[in-house]
């Protein structure tokens, strides 16, 4: 999925292009999401997502815990991003979800009203935007997010998730030791996303 540059292709840092990374084992693969308190308070409770959280809306799930702090500006960007949630969902979900994918962008090899019908039929969007490094600079490679839509987000809090922690805590903890330049401090407390290889080329 997504146009541009060859997803397979080098980049310097030799990490290809588009590349998913994840902490993963057998069952499950974690994905991040930031909330505001009374979204993250009722999903912590439950053990899964109820109201207020919504099921009618998009909702966008992003494995890279390093731009999960970038999107949410460390757990301080707005009330509505402030609280850091890590989810671990089952693998066969997120296989699903990554094989009823389409990108997020306009396909050129479609006409205007094909990809229409084409994004219309299709109930998740991948995006790949840059990684980021401690400091949340834009890094060489690109890091996946997926975008449920409705039918997806049913799976998604009916039948996937598995396990629910805030990881707000981490996330602030790791921006003192970046805003001291205690890099290495900061790397160590890192989750240990390694890369993912789907059944679905994305």
């Amino acid at each position: 999925m997504g146009a541009g540059r060859d997803a397979a292709a080098q980049t310097a840092s030799g990490v290809p292009y588009r590349q998913i990374r994840a902490v993963y084992d057998d069952a499950t693969i974690r994905v991040y999401q930031a909330f505001n308190d009374p979204i993250a308070d009722a999903a912590l409770a439950a053990g899964r997502f109820v109201a207020p959280f919504s099921r009618s809306r998009m909702t966008w799930i992003k494995p890279s815990f390093r731009w999960m702090l970038y999107r949410a500006g460390w757990g301080f960007k707005d009330d509505n991003q402030r609280r850091i949630l890590a989810i671990d969902i089952a693998r066969e979900g997120f296989e699903w979800a990554l094989a009823n994918s389409c990108s997020s962008h306009p396909d050129p090899a479609m006409t205007p009203a094909q990809w229409q019908r084409h994004r219309d039929a299709t109930p998740v969007r991948i995006q790949w935007d840059p990684e980021r490094n401690l400091r949340l600079e834009p890094l060489d490679h690109r890091s996946i997010q997926i975008g449920l839509g409705r039918p997806a987000v049913l799976r998604y809090v009916q039948e996937w998730t598995q396990r629910i922690e805030d990881v707000t805590p981490l996330a602030h903890r790791v921006h003192e030791l970046v805003r001291a330049d205690r890099l290495d401090e900061a790397v160590a407390l890192l989750p240990a996303e390694r890369p993912y290889v789907p059944n679905t080329v994305v």
